[in-house]
């Protein structure tokens, strides 16, 4: 019984249960009962410490109960719950407590909660093990909020006193806990400010204890802690600037002073703390303002020992950007809350009343400078206010103080402060000057500057000396006094003042002289373009400062250079200088004739200025004349421009024509080349620039000529401009290949980015191309291709284009025939529509009434194409493409074999959609394809790219698509995306996948029907018909190898009972797989990753498809038998597959049996291959031979094979095994052996990674050391001869380890060393066995001659671990001469010497005439 059905109807919940005891209204006498229960409770011995432990864990579930009551509380009753509180609770019982012990002990109730409080602090934290830890943990720090929380508590109360905690806390810490003193701040328990003033020695312990704690740095992980860290100090320092004893700080300042070259964290961590938004929340602005004024001072005067002249040395190293940050941020922070106007008015008191550090006050003013933009001008107020002081008093500190700031402002850079060049001829180079008022005033000056002169750098001195200060005539005299002065300290500093440049920035020094004369004469340009006159600095210097002029200046402005079409203002200026006659003759011819040789080396390079804008010009009156309608003048036009173009981008001879067409995809390379490659020539680089440049213009005035034209006429009524248009680039190979990369950059990259204009105008621009040149390989081709619709943008990118160049090519061929009308509409974009519409408008694939297979739907539109052009310059472009569609003109072209979209083209632009980026969705996706596949194909005639109404058509087609995907047919250098986020998102491959299994499937639920169809042997067709054209070369083979890996991808898809035809033969159902056996021994073998083994996937698919096939024979098991004796002769590469995976495919091949034949005992033939993989392992393991178990001679060897060829131990147990199949009976079984190891260890030398061929070559060896008397053997190593009736065990490798078998046996090269290391080795005894063998001699022969075949044709196997393979042939070959010496003339027939004669004598004509001694023998002559 429920306690829900128990309950009745008064069930209630166990939340409202909960809450409804919450509700319950307090008594008024609970408090007082609550009171003397829990004073009982504390009289039995209760502690105190452990009381506050216990109110610092309140119990979870109480506090929540707690919560969920209080939220259920009416107004009423909040005080009445209060008194309630877990908390309040606790801190009352905590109170009476605490006045119990006060009464019994006899003290005041605040010593005894001190006491314990310090007692509880003490505990929290005296437990911290890292004594150099500045800061509480987090456990301390959850500690002791709560004992806080509890101190308020007992503070509310009235039994605490924080004045007396604090009193007994300083009796025992020297160095009070500034974490602590934080938190009593926090909780308002004690207060910073009380403590700072009532802790007379606060000065010995607070600086030390805020340095410490700005040194340490808590671990990565404690992030809370880093914030209380910067709260902590960020409070202290708040206090300490509001209380009277801010002074405490000036010891941290010094500290932080001191250190700031270093600026590690603890520095940075200072800085940050007197930021003025964090110490600033709880002071006021005056206070902080005070406080950062006194800051400033101290820097300004902290340790002034650098005296003025130390200054004017060292001052170019004072600068934001080469001293150190700390400075500078300190100083940023600080000036933050003064105007710039206060800040230099402080400054100028500090330096007027106090001994200062210049360092700190020039780093200051530049770090004012480069931080404010509104530093400049108040600067300059102050050093005019300094330097009238300084002249009208002749106070010689304000003057030097002047020029040591305005040195400042000049280094850091012109664009914070006027060079020093200025300043000073703005200062003194005049009438106006500070000391022009009197001679006092100007000796005044001319004394400083000669007493700066031992210290001054040199740049100051060629200031000087170059712009010097206004003297009157009669005064003269001082200033060269001066001069000479200064001249000869830059003697002695081994300094020059020619080299000085004419607008030199000297303050700013380290340009080269090089670069400081290109400076100048750009200036001196700019300056003459913007005057039109030379620049009196320049006519100075060709007067005064010749050598400058003559060896710096005009090399830097006569640079040999390929001049303009049209004079630049370099040009004009040059000219105003001959003119002016400051150019020597000489060097302007040279000048001259050096800017011919390079025009002529340059050729076509980039050239800046005249030619662009001349053809930018001309273009733009182009429009001007195609929108008056002048076209006779618009004519002429182009031709100016196409002169202009020959100029600015030359072409090569022969323009691109008909006849040059197919010269397109090479050019078209050749661009792509040279963009491609990141180290490109600077000439190279520069013609593509410029060739891309002419690109923009071109296409960007056809497209504004294409709507101005368009404004009046459509296109069918418009002169023939265009293509005028389009010719005149034709005749430039250069410009056109430009421009076809540009428009495929625009469509591949820039797609998002075009306008509908754009749109509107490349795409008439591609049909005028497609009709100035019409050829086998037209440039609207390759354009086609670069027009990609595999994601969604690209789609619709796609259609606008196509729609647009479509109708602009009917409109333009409106009154063409049929055939004439290919020349307009571009057959790559009319494709295009064909695969796109439908796919993206389901609208279009529905067919009207009354209309066939594909014929035009007729004039029932009634509007011609000029109105179907105007439809594509408006806003709803789907309705302008369900337009064109439906339109009779584009339905009827499609009539037309070339307009024509066939299904291998449709699946080739389906491959290429990204499944994530599609503009469908997965079911609207296989909706869509399903239509096409069945609806649109597969009736469409097969002359209309259909499949003529044949399933099997379909089915080939769809086969070849998916194992032929377009990306391992497109890649090429046109479709490479060298973009860095470029990455394949998966095609629908899966889907077409789904397409053909649908189709399948389909089929074989037509056979279930009796409707017999034989899918599975059409298939195989197909795949053999595709792989038949292959030829030997290495291409065709991987060819090979790369479509049997994609048919195999696609067979495990596929239900393989499809592979097995049940047929009737004598009157019972049998299986009929010999199309499937004939396709693995034919194209499976050729491909097989490993030599001689099938995939276990493909493997096991197949056994499933034969236990599948069975079950519709009356006798499964034996029919399983005998396509298991048929496959052991016809294909034993899937029987030997078959041993080789026996292991992992024999669960699945009995569950599968037990599922389909219950009462069926396994198949006979399947259970003695379990034994036999069974007797192997044993016969590895043990030294006990166990009886061979029956069954074919191929599962015994190859499930031997599998048990020795792993590992390089049971050596023994090898030659035991060996030994004991000596016997005749099991000959066989070694030979096949043998073979599957040869196999092993050649495929084992054609795989460079494999590391292992020793292990194969020594099971070999020990083979042929058993073999050796049988000629069994030989039969399986023909030399490349025909064989008839091959050994099943042959037809498991590919044609190519066939080929080497030769080469294998005599180990040349790579290929099995152990034969002929065994050949080499054995003594006369195995001579004498080997002559022995019939048909050895012979064999042996053939082998060597075919190895010495390969080796010089340079098919040999590449490696050759061991030995040389000329010297392996040679030993090979000394073993047959000793062999023919020993042999007697009856080991072979006459005609057998005879052959091996003829065969040698062009191969070896030494060991031809060996076996020549043989035929002279008589007994030879008889045979």
């Amino acid at each position: 019984m429920s306690l829900q059905t128990s309950c009745g109807s008064q069930k209630r919940p166990l939340c409202s249960l909960l809450a409804g005891r919450g509700l319950k209204k307090p008594k008024l006498d609970d408090g007082e009962r609550l009171q003397e229960a829990a004073v009982q409770l504390l009289d039995r011995n209760q502690n105190l410490c452990s009381l506050f432990q216990e109110l610092q864990n309140p119990d979870p579930c109480r506090m929540i109960c707690f919560q969920n009551v209080e939220q259920n509380r009416n107004p009423e009753q909040n005080q009445a719950a209060s008194d309630a509180d877990p908390l309040n609770v606790a801190g009352l019982l905590v109170g009476s407590e605490l006045r119990r012990q006060a009464e019994r002990r006899g003290v005041s109730v605040g010593a005894v909660s001190v006491k314990t409080m310090l007692d509880r602090l003490e505990e929290i934290v005296g437990g911290q093990e890292d004594k150099l830890r500045q800061m509480f943990t987090s456990s301390q720090r959850v500690q002791l909020q709560v004992l806080l929380e509890a101190g308020k508590l007992l503070l509310c109360q009235g039994v605490f006193c924080p004045r007396l905690l604090w009193a007994e806390y300083r009796k025992d810490q020297k160095h009070p806990h500034l974490e602590l003193l934080y938190f009593l701040h926090l909780y308002n328990i004690l207060t910073l400010d009380y403590i700072i003033e009532s802790d007379d020695a606060v000065a010995s312990w607070l600086p030390g204890q805020l340095k410490a704690l700005c040194c340490w740095t808590p671990p990565q992980e404690e992030e809370e802690t880093r914030r209380v860290q910067q709260e902590v100090l960020s409070t202290v320092v708040g206090v300490l600037v509001a209380s009277p004893r801010s002074s405490v700080l000036d010891e941290l300042l010094h500290w932080f002073l001191d250190i700031k070259e270093e600026c590690d964290e603890g520095a940075e961590r200072w800085i940050q703390t007197l930021d003025a938004s964090l110490c600033g929340g709880s002071v006021s602005p005056e206070a902080l303002q005070r406080f950062f004024a006194h800051c400033l001072t101290q820097i300004f005067t902290w340790n002034p020992q650098l005296t003025v002249s130390d200054a004017v040395t060292s001052q170019n190293d004072w600068t934001v950007a080469k001293d150190g940050r700390c400075l500078t941020s300190l100083c940023c922070k600080l000036a933050a809350i003064f105007s710039v106007e206060q800040l230099l008015h402080h400054l100028q008191q500090v330096l007027e009343t106090h001994e200062v550090n210049w360092k700190h006050v020039l780093v200051f003013v530049s770090t004012l400078l480069v931080y404010d933009q509104l530093a400049q001008p108040s600067l300059s107020e102050l050093l005019c206010r300094l330097l009238s002081s300084a002249f009208r008093g002749y106070d010689l500190e304000k003057l030097i103080t002047a020029f040591l700031l305005a040195r400042q402002g000049a280094l850091e850079g012109a664009g914070v402060f006027p060079s020093y060049t200025d300043w000073f001829k703005m200062s003194f180079g005049g009438r106006s000057g500070f000391h022009a008022g009197s001679k006092k005033s100007l000796v005044f000056l001319l004394k400083f500057l000669s007493d700066l002169v031992p210290f001054e750098p040199p740049q100051y001195l060629k200031v000087h000396i170059l712009h010097p200060p206004f003297v009157p005539p009669k005064h003269r005299s001082l200033l060269m006094e001066y001069v000479t002065l200064a001249k000869t300290r830059l003697a002695d500093l081994q300094e020059s003042v020619e080299d000085m440049g004419l607008y030199e920035d000297v303050s700013a020094a380290g340009a080269s002289l090089q670069s400081q004369a290109a400076q100048d004469v750009e200036k001196a340009v700019c300056l003459f373009e913007s005057s039109g006159r030379i620049p009196a600095t320049v006519m100075e210097a060709s007067i005064f400062r010749r050598p400058y002029f003559l060896t710096r200046f005009l090399p830097a402005l006569l640079k040999p250079r390929a001049l303009p079409l049209e004079a630049d203002a370099q040009m004009n200026f040059i000219e105003a200088l001959k003119r002016a006659e400051k150019i020597p003759a000489a060097q302007y011819s040279q000048y001259v004739e050096s800017c011919q040789k390079r025009r002529q080396q340059s050729g076509s390079l980039w050239r800046p200025g005249v030619p662009l804008a001349v053809l930018q010009e001309q273009l733009q009156e182009f429009t001007e004349l195609l929108a008056a309608g002048r076209d006779p003048e618009s004519l002429a036009q182009l031709s100016r421009i196409s002169h202009t173009l020959s100029v600015v981008c030359p072409g090569s001879d022969d323009p691109v024509g008909p006849a040059a067409a197919p010269l397109l995809p090479e050019l078209l390379l050749k661009v792509n080349l040279v963009l491609v490659l990141d180290h490109v020539g600077s000439a190279v680089l520069k013609r593509l620039c410029c060739d891309l440049q002419v690109a923009d213009l071109i296409l960007q005035s056809f497209c504004q000529s294409l709507l101005v034209a368009s404004r009046g006429n459509p296109p069918n009524r418009q002169s023939l401009w265009g293509s005028r248009f389009v010719c005149v680039l034709l005749d430039n190979r250069q410009l056109l290949s430009s421009i076809i990369h540009r428009l495929k950059d625009l469509f591949n990259r820039q797609a998002a980015s075009l306008k509908p204009a754009h749109i509107l105008g490349l795409a008439a621009f591609i049909v005028h191309l497609q009709a100035a040149q019409p050829g086998p390989v037209s440039v609207e081709e390759a354009l086609g291709s670069a027009v990609l619709s595999g994601s969604r943008s690209s789609m619709l990118f796609s259609v606008r284009l196509a729609v647009a160049a479509v109708s602009y090519g009917l409109c333009r061929g409106q009154s063409s025939s049929p055939q004439r009308l290919q020349d307009f509409v571009p057959r790559s974009l009319y494709k295009k529509l064909l695969f796109l519409v439908p796919r993206l408008f389901p609208e279009a694939r529905i067919r009207p009434e009354g209309q066939g297979g594909d014929g035009p739907t007729g004039g029932h539109l009634g509007d011609g194409p000029a109105l179907l052009w105007s439809f594509t310059d408006g806003t709803s472009w789907t309705k302008t493409v369900l337009h064109l569609w439906r339109h009779a003109a584009f339905q009827q072209l499609q009539q037309l074999q070339l307009y024509q979209l066939c299904f291998s083209e449709w699946l080739h632009e389906e491959l290429r959609v990204q499944r994530n980026s599609d503009v469908l969705s997965d079911a609207e996706r296989q909706e869509y394809q399903q239509w096409a596949c069945w609806e649109l194909y597969l009736p469409r005639p097969e002359e209309q790219g259909g499949c003529g109404g044949d399933p099997r058509a379909l089915c080939s087609r769809l086969l070849t698509a998916v194992m032929e995907p377009p990306p391992s047919r497109e890649m090429n250098l046109e479709n490479l995306d060298f973009s860095p986020g470029s990455s394949g998102t998966g095609t629908c491959l899966p889907d077409l996948l789904s397409r053909l299994q649908e189709l399948v499937y389909e089929a074989e639920v037509g056979e279930l029907s009796g409707r017999r169809g034989d899918l599975g042997d059409f298939l195989l067709r197909v795949v053999s018909e595709k792989c038949s054209a292959s030829s030997g070369s290495i291409s065709s083979r991987l060819s090979l190898q790369r479509t049997m890996e994609a048919w195999n991808r696609v067979l495990l898809t596929l239900p393989p009972a499809i592979f097995f035809k049940i047929k009737a033969e004598a009157g019972r159902s049998v299986v009929d797989c010999s199309q499937l056996l004939q396709h693995i021994t034919q194209l499976q073998r050729k491909a097989c990753p490993p030599a001689g083994v099938l995939p276990c996937a493909v493997t096991v698919h197949l056994l499933k498809g034969l236990l599948f096939a069975v079950g519709q024979c009356g006798r499964p098991a034996a029919e399983v038998d005998r396509v298991w004796s048929l496959m052991s002769t016809s294909c034993p590469l899937l029987l030997i597959s078959a041993v080789r995976w026996w292991q992992q495919i024999s669960p699945v091949l009995v569950s599968l049996w037990t599922r389909l034949q219950d009462a069926e005992p396994f198949p006979e033939q399947l259970q003695l291959l379990s034994a036999c993989r069974l007797w192997a392992c044993s016969v590895r393991a043990g030294p006990i031979l166990v009886q061979i178990p029956p069954g074919p001679v191929l599962v015994q060897a190859a499930s031997l094979h599998g048990s020795f060829r792993g590992g390089a131990e049971q050596q023994q147990n090898f030659r035991e095994v060996l030994d004991g199949l000596r016997e005749a009976e099991n000959q066989q079984v070694l030979v096949s052996l043998l073979f599957l190891f040869v196999t092993d260890f050649l495929s084992e030398l054609l795989d460079p990674q494999e590391k292992n061929s020793g292990r194969s070559k020594w099971l070999c060896s020990e083979l042929l050391a058993v073999l050796v008397n049988s000629a069994d053997w030989l039969l399986l190593f023909r030399s490349n001869e025909p064989d008839p009736e091959p050994d099943p065990v042959t037809l498991t490798v590919s044609d190519d380890c066939s080929r080497l078998m030769p080469w294998a046996v005599c180990s040349v090269g790579t290929f099995l060393l152990h034969v002929l290391s065994l050949l080499q080795q054995q003594s006369a005894a195995f001579h004498q066995r080997a002559l022995r063998c019939p048909g050895f001699l012979h064999s042996a022969t053939l082998w060597y001659l075919a190895a010495l075949r390969l080796f010089l044709d340079g098919e040999a196997p590449a490696l050759a671990r061991q030995v040389e393979p000329t010297r392996v042939l040679d030993r090979t070959k000394q073993f047959l001469l000793s062999l023919i010496r020993q042999a007697p003339a009856a080991a072979l027939s006459c005609s057998q010497w005879r052959q091996l004669e003829t065969r040698c004598a062009d191969l070896d004509p030494e060991l031809a005439a060996t076996l020549s001694i043989h035929l002279d023998h008589p007994r030879v002559g008889f045979l």
